[in-house]
């Protein structure tokens, strides 16, 4: 069935609208959550839109109209209102980096989909897969920039549709995890989710994240420092994402051959003797004349025993075939990490099980299995 019908939408600019919708919420059991932010567009992302659904009404939050948002905090930490979300993690991280929101009671429609057996567990293909509506999702919308203004009707629309499934959806899920005996699986996955916080990156160490400095000696290192704290300020100052400024690719040319001619960066060529070209040049030279940056870098992982690697395949045959008789993905069973370190040291199961990879359904689940499969 080919989603058609209008959804009733009701946006909400004002601080009056949104204490309203704070009562209206705390009276719900039910409600479904999603966000809208600028990452692809703003620097930094901001969360422009918040998208919650109820079984009557989706509501549109303005943020960027709004200044006093504890209304909805409120209902967010609220444990008496199941919140239905897909995908969880980046909105959880969003709304804990903005505005310090925690969330309790968090239903994620795609980790349940996997405990379900679901094997495409995607918004579009659970609302095809569950009930039986297609959703046609613009991928124009979806990578656009959610901080202009004004939002145009289509642009309401396709955020309304995120959540005006997800109740529905969130019923049949829990039908099946109930017939399974998995809902106790599900509801520690998503309590462990309501702990992720907002981490920011270390302003001193992000660049050793970067992708492409593992190819770069001490001092290039110290360059692409220079480059990246530049790129960095200049992100924030344009309201910019940092890869607009300068590609990763440019930053470790640039890194690598301090005297590279600047016209060769494209994303330089309007500018090579104004502002920002003279500030490359001062970067670039300042970094040379910087001490190398030679970090210890990850100690590399001792390499395995011909017996220990024959272990570590023989529980990945077990985790595979524990994972088939469930009809679920291997890496939902037991972490990978975990079976690592049994492969080396198998007596240490007593220990393994209480670190904190492994979940208390799993030990309780598979505890005896996988006794048996390293004995």
């Amino acid at each position: 069935m080919e989603h058609k019908a209008s959804i009733p939408i009701e946006l909400l600019t004002t601080t009056n609208q949104l204490s309203a919708l704070g009562s209206i919420l705390s009276h719900e059991t039910i409600i479904a959550i999603d966000t809208e932010s600028d990452s692809g567009h703003r620097y930094p992302e901001k969360v422009c839109l918040i998208q919650i659904g109820t079984s009557r009404k989706v509501y549109l939050i303005d943020t960027l109209s709004l200044e006093d948002m504890k209304p909805i905090g409120e209902v967010l930490r609220d444990p008496g209102v199941i919140k239905v979300i897909q995908g969880a993690d980046y909105d959880i991280r969003c709304l804990d980096r903005q505005w310090g929101f925690s969330i309790r009671n968090v239903f994620d429609t795609s980790i349940a989909a996997q405990f379900a057996g679901v094997k495409k567990f995607g918004l579009s293909s659970l609302t095809e897969s569950l009930l039986g509506v297609h959703i046609q999702k613009d991928a124009r919308l979806q990578r656009g920039d959610w901080s202009r203004r004004p939002l145009t009707t289509e642009a309401l629309n396709y955020a309304a549709t995120d959540v005006w499934y997800l109740p529905a959806i969130h019923r049949v899920l829990e039908k099946q995890l109930l017939a399974l005996g998995r809902s106790s699986w599900v509801s520690e996955e998503c309590s462990r989710l309501e702990q992720i916080r907002s981490t920011p990156p270390d302003p001193d160490s992000a660049f050793l994240s970067a992708k492409g400095i593992g190819k770069l000696d001490g001092q290039a290192r110290a360059v692409f420092r220079r480059l990246y704290t530049l790129r960095e300020s200049e992100a924030r100052r344009r309201d910019r994402p940092p890869h607009y400024v300068l590609s990763n690719e440019s930053l470790v040319q640039l890194a690598s051959n301090p005297a590279t001619d600047l016209s060769e960066i494209h994303q330089l060529k309007g500018d090579l003797n104004g502002r920002f070209g003279g500030l490359v040049r001062s970067a670039l030279r300042k970094g040379v004349a910087d001490p190398p940056i030679t970090t210890a870098g990850r100690e590399r992982e001792k390499a395995m025993t011909p017996t220990e690697s024959g272990r570590l395949q023989r529980l990945k045959r077990w985790r595979t075939d524990q994972a088939n008789s469930l009809a679920i993905e291997p890496s939902l069973v037991w972490p990978m990490a975990s079976l690592k370190r049994l492969a080396r040291a198998p007596g240490s199961l007593d220990v393994e099980i209480e670190s904190a990879e492994v979940r208390h359904w799993q030990r309780e689940q598979f505890l005896e299995h996988l006794s048996h499969a390293l004995a």
